[in-house]
């Protein structure tokens, strides 16, 4: 039977084993929810075995959450594929912004919804499908990673890549964690910002004073807040902290009426920052303030606030450094202290930004099958997300091709309420895997 024909039988087996999934409340930032990642992982590692896989494993690393490994051996000559995706998903937030419950997967307009459905289960449905749809014909060697702690920052996956690295050599690694440019454009993501937040907390006073009776003379920990905040971005948006990396992009054209529409931006609320909208997206930094420790306007007294905190996230472009990024902000919040408020930051996370090589033979090998898959040549992209766990691949396996390959696409609307998978597009992202290891194998 030939491919597309097998790909066909497999996929409704694949759609129901993704929705299985979708209702697992996997959330890994829950410290509740270790049950429910418990169970996630047995999933698949019952579905991997299924599939046909050997030595299904379920491992960790000390204070790590669960990960799914299983191995095919490759045939005499043909190179060893790394299948990576995670099945741990983002907290849904307030249910109230779902339109219908986020952990009972549900199709509305060709688009399935749910936490997961997209980010990140349907890659591992993605890896299903081609698994399925070769059988016992499978032309090259894999190694499957399911992850179970990426929507945390993968904690501890630099040091299960090097605990388990003897199971997770390979050729070739293909990522499918990304977005495509469309629903009808592929895309491979060649580029990566990286990102880092920092804690900042400001200080005027040593309790809380009246208003009315010191207001005007004695600044108060809010406003001094919001006058350092504001110092963090030029008039036009630009990013004012001195010192980081600015590059440019060679990118598909985006423009601003799409950009606006996939981000659901407001009428007459304008675009920040300059150079081309992929330039701002992909290859300069951001700084985004991610959240204020305040009162709340309900609980607001008129009183002078002693102390102020804030969460600021700091995206790297790529060429940059993340820790050298990350004291170039501090930096910044220091010596922009107004009215010689004290000022202490706390640094975070880091996580190194991300260029691809992409002259080798695998990166041939996927242009030509998400062309035949996709009916569209590949756009090369970048991702102004961070996805930290790259990094760790390209340490620990230096000399695999690296693709990182996604089901996604500009209305996914991952990490948010009413999170969905286009069914269309999924089933061209089934396709171009199922070519592209027949590629890599030489089958095709």
């Amino acid at each position: 039977m030939e491919l597309r024909e097998r790909l066909a039988t497999v996929m409704p087996s694949v759609r129901a084993d993704l929705e299985r999934l979708v209702r697992i409340p996997s959330v890994s930032a829950d410290p509740g929810a270790a049950e429910q990642l418990a169970a996630s992982a047995a999933l698949v590692a019952t579905l991997l075995e299924a599939a046909g896989l050997a030595d299904v494993e379920i491992l960790t690393v000390d204070g790590g959450k669960p990960a799914v490994v299983g191995h095919r051996p490759a045939p005499p000559g043909a190179p060893t594929v790394l299948l990576y995706a995670h099945h741990d998903v983002q907290p849904v937030g307030s249910r109230a912004d779902w339109t219908s419950d986020p952990f009972q997967p549900q199709e509305r307009d060709g688009r399935l919804f749910g936490r997961g459905a997209s980010d990140d289960k349907a890659g591992i449905a993605l890896h299903l499908a081609a698994l399925r749809a070769f059988g016992a014909s499978l032309p090259v060697g894999v190694v499957v990673l399911i992850e179970g702690e990426e929507e945390i920052g993968s904690p501890t996956l630099g040091r299960f890549l090097s605990t388990y690295r003897d199971r997770l050599v390979a050729d070739v690694v293909i990522l499918a964690d990304s977005s495509n440019w469309t629903v009808d454009v592929p895309a491979l993501t060649t580029s990566l910002r990286g990102g880092t937040h920092v804690t900042v907390e400001v200080r005027t006073l040593d309790h809380a004073v009246h208003s009315g009776m010191y207001g005007g003379a004695i600044p108060d920990a809010l406003t001094s807040m919001c006058r350092l905040l504001a110092t963090l971005h030029e008039a036009d948006g630009n990013v004012a902290v001195e010192g980081l990396v600015a590059g440019t992009s060679q990118a598909p054209p985006l423009t601003e009426q799409q950009l606006r529409t996939d981000a659901g931006v407001l009428d007459g609320v304008q675009l920040i920052g300059s150079g081309s909208l992929t330039d701002r997206l992909w290859s300069k930094p951001s700084v985004t303030v991610i959240g204020i420790d305040a009162p709340t306007v309900a609980d607001a007294s008129p009183a002078l606030l002693p102390v102020a905190r804030a969460a600021i996230s700091l995206r790297v472009a790529p060429g940059d450094d993340a820790e050298r990024a990350q004291a170039a902000l501090t930096a910044h919040l220091h010596s922009h202290a107004p009215w010689g408020a004290q000022v202490t930051v706390t640094p975070k996370g880091a996580a190194s930004p991300y260029t691809a090589v992409t002259t080798g033979p695998a990166y041939d090998a996927a242009r030509s099958a998400f062309k035949e898959a996709w009916g569209h040549p590949v756009a090369q992209i970048g991702t102004g997300g961070s996805i930290p766990f790259i990094a760790a691949f390209a340490e620990q396996l230096p000399d695999a091709e690296i693709l990182i390959t996604g089901v996604e696409d500009p209305d996914t609307r991952a990490h948010g309420p009413n999170e969905s998978l286009h069914l269309a597009m999924f089933d061209r992202c089934c396709l171009a895997e199922v070519l592209l290891l027949a590629r890599l194998g030489g089958a095709g």
